[in-house]
């Protein structure tokens, strides 16, 4: 099989050689095995005539990167080393790993430098994947294309009769909509995105992608890498389709449908049985026009005056995103799939031990295009909203009171829906392992979910809305897990503001001796970029030696059980 980067390549020059390109499905090469490495670099593709569009790809790849296969219970360690000339992190998005292996903006991988994050793999087989969490450029990065897939395999799902052989009848489907400019580079708003893009290849605009599937059950695993647009996927002819994976796992049962909805971050896998359909043709379809106003994709809403155009060419109209074309089956075809799945453990309401509420919120109900808060905050590097005991289960509410819909990511744990609007059952297909979730505006929800392990009392968890510029702009918070015997679960209460010395200072500080008489402490040093230069765990000494940081201003952070102090300090020159 050629490679991933070959056919993208080939992919993308065919994309500019007329009005009717056809492109085939470019499946991405994978990595598998305890050792992983990824390098994130920076790159150019001739995606339309004149300027090359400037892109970010990982190892060979001019744009997107490699799938990883993971098996559960795996260790696996990944090395990642950063070409750009920027600041990046790498986000396992849905792996449940250590807060310090999770990727997060606190998780730096400095230009030229190499992060190397070593982690069990616990979760169910499912579809995850990974991208760039850098607080301000996020969107700036991973539209770029910064970003692939993460395929989890497990005993469970080998038992089943279900497809899985990779580019064969299991097919990766990265779904992106892009704004460019008029010099052909992607824009991070994309309010006026124009152009579709299936595994790094136009799908629209007289391009298009083509897939050719053997006649017998396969298996797409569809992930919407946008950073705003919310997708209704369906048929051009209304084929029905299973959907047996939702974000974090298999539902109990296959679920017959011909629509399904994912917004940015959100993963489905569904099957389709194409057995007796040999030479026939069927389109993968966004079909917008039955969204609503409001949702991202739907019909444009109306703009308050001075709003910037949010008026779309896609918005609410059905189009074409792969074409499906079938041809004879394989050898060793599937032609039926189980009627059960696996049984998931739920979780229970009564079981629960505190219940949070995070409400969307804007400066004003006209606001259409942010900021947006959460419980009228805007993210904070340095601020922990929530401090969670590990081992608890917590319900959390969100309640929309902005003009938009929101997808809601929450890192660490899957959640388990609960109900939608005080009392609405949620979907079978929504009730199981997510981790991310769609609120329409007006709309609440409840989710369930346990933290089961993995404490930290330094590096903390994120919490966001998943479309790229909401959260480059701060609707963002943080929590972190905590060792069960710390007191308090509310959020970090900050108890004095402290004077360090000497100040301005050089290779060390000292801390007041109120500090250290209440035993050892965490701390951490943020830049005046809002950056965690340094951490240390259980510190027992009143004097801090800090870790060869270049002359400015910075800010201590020190945590002992839920008391917070902090003190600003400036770094001289020698």
């Amino acid at each position: 099989m050629k490679s991933f980067a070959l056919l993208l390549c080939s992919a993308l020059c065919v994309a500019l050689q007329g009005a009717s390109a056809q492109t085939a499905l470019v499946v991405p090469d994978t990595l598998s095995g305890p050792q992983l490495n990824l390098v994130a670099h920076p790159d150019s593709v001739a995606f339309f005539n004149g300027p090359y569009s400037h892109t970010i790809g990982y190892n060979a790849y001019p744009y997107l990167g490699p799938t990883l296969i993971l098996q559960k219970g795996q260790q696996v360690q990944m090395h990642v080393n950063n070409m750009l000339s920027d600041t990046t992190t790498v986000h396992w998005h849905g792996l449940h790993v250590p807060a310090a292996d999770d990727g997060g903006p606190h998780t730096l991988i400095l230009a030229g430098q190499t992060w190397s994050p070593s982690f069990e793999v616990k979760n169910q087989a499912a579809t995850y994947w990974y991208h760039p969490h850098l607080h301000g450029k996020t969107a700036a990065q991973a539209i770029k294309g910064a970003a692939g897939l993460i395929i989890v395999r497990d005993s469970a799902e080998a038992q089943l009769a279900l497809p899985r052989q990779y580019g064969i009848d299991d097919f990766p489907i990265i779904v992106q909509s892009q704004q460019y400019n008029n010099l052909n580079q992607a824009m991070p708003l994309g309010m006026q995105d124009s152009t579709i893009l299936v595994n790094g290849a136009l799908a629209n605009n007289g391009h298009e992608v083509f897939l050719n599937a053997p006649a017998q059950f396969i298996r797409l695993r569809l992930l919407n890498a946008s950073g705003e647009r919310v997708f209704l996927f369906g048929f051009s002819d209304n084929l029905p389709f299973w959907q047996i994976a939702s974000d974090g796992g298999l539902l109990d049962a296959p679920s017959l449908e011909t629509r399904i909805r994912l917004s940015p971050g959100e993963r489905a896998e569904i099957l389709i049985d194409l057995s007796g359909h040999e030479g026939q043709t069927h389109y993968l379809m966004s079909k917008a026009s039955e969204l609503p106003m409001g949702v991202q994709g739907g019909p444009t809403m109306p703009m308050p005056p001075g709003s910037p155009p949010m008026d779309s060419p896609l918005n609410g109209i059905d189009f074409s995103i792969l074409r499906i074309q079938v041809v004879p089956a394989t050898a060793n075809a599937i032609h039926s799939i189980p009627s059960q799945l696996i049984s998931n453990t739920m979780l229970e309401v009564q079981n629960i031990d505190i219940e949070r509420e995070i409400r969307f919120s804007a400066d004003s109900m006209m606001v259409m295009d942010g900021p947006f808060y959460f419980n009228d905050s805007s993210f904070m590097m340095d601020r922990i909203d929530f401090v969670i005991p590990v081992g608890q289960t917590e319900r959390w509410k969100l309640v929309n009171e902005t003009m938009v819909g929101h997808p809601f990511h929450l890192h660490d744990v899957p959640f388990q829906l609960y109900d939608r609007n005080d009392g609405q059952t949620p979907l079978y297909n929504e009730r199981f392992q997510k981790d991310v979730v769609y609120l329409p505006m007006g709309d609440s929800l409840r989710f369930l979910a346990q933290f089961t392990d993995f404490s930290d009392t330094l590096i903390p968890y994120m919490f966001h809305c998943h479309i790229l510029m909401h959260e480059d702009a701060g609707m963002m918070g943080q929590f972190l897990v905590v060792p069960s015997n710390w007191v308090g679960t509310h959020q970090l209460t900050i108890v004095q503001q402290l004077s360090v010395y000497p100040n301005p200072c050089t290779s060390k500080i000292t801390v007041p001796a109120s500090i250290t008489q209440n035993g050892a402490f965490d701390y951490l040093i943020v830049s005046n970029d809002g950056r965690v230069v340094q951490r240390v765990h259980h510190q027992e000494t009143s004097e801090l030696t800090l870790a060869y940081l270049p002359a400015g201003p910075y800010r201590i952070v020190i945590r002992q059980g839920k008391n917070v102090s902090s003190a600003t300090f400036v770094v001289g020159a020698e």
